[in-house]
């Protein structure tokens, strides 16, 4: 009895922390890579299972790989979460233009669906232009 009691807890923990975490963290500036990530308790991949998308990006990460490394090593604390990158690819964000352009993809990761990604830009930001291309590198 206390097991199933606390799978239900940390079930419930998981999703929790899922909507703790901000749907999009990329710099405010200048041109940099960036992935799509699936975040979700993934403990028991049944229909309905709680997960969701997110889009990080940083002109400080040399690669993509070590983005996912970062938001891996950051969220980490946040128990029962599992991270998967489908893809990625390049993000030029200019603030004053208000404009922002997806394109490109990730070597190592592949393409991500950049329409995802841009679904989730244009809740964090109204006011923008924001396209995307599968174009570039």
């Amino acid at each position: 009895m206390f097991r199933l009691i606390k799978r239900f807890c940390t079930a419930n923990n998981s999703m929790a922390n899922l909507g703790k975490l901000a749907d999009v963290d990329i710099d405010d500036h200048g041109v940099f890579k960036y992935i799509l990530i699936q975040v979700g308790a993934f403990r028991r991949a049944k229909e309905g299972d709680s997960k969701k998308y997110i889009v990080r990006g940083y002109k400080s990460c040399k690669f993509h790989a070590n983005i996912f490394d970062k938001v891996e090593n950051e969220e980490s604390a946040n128990g029962g979460i599992k991270f998967e990158c489908p893809g990625g690819g390049r993000i030029s964000h200019d603030p004053e233009k208000k404009h922002i352009n997806v394109y490109g993809y990730s070597q190592g990761f592949g393409r991500a669906d950049h329409t995802k990604a841009v679904e989730l830009l244009k809740k964090k930001y109204p006011n923008y232009k924001i396209d995307w291309s599968n174009e570039g590198y």
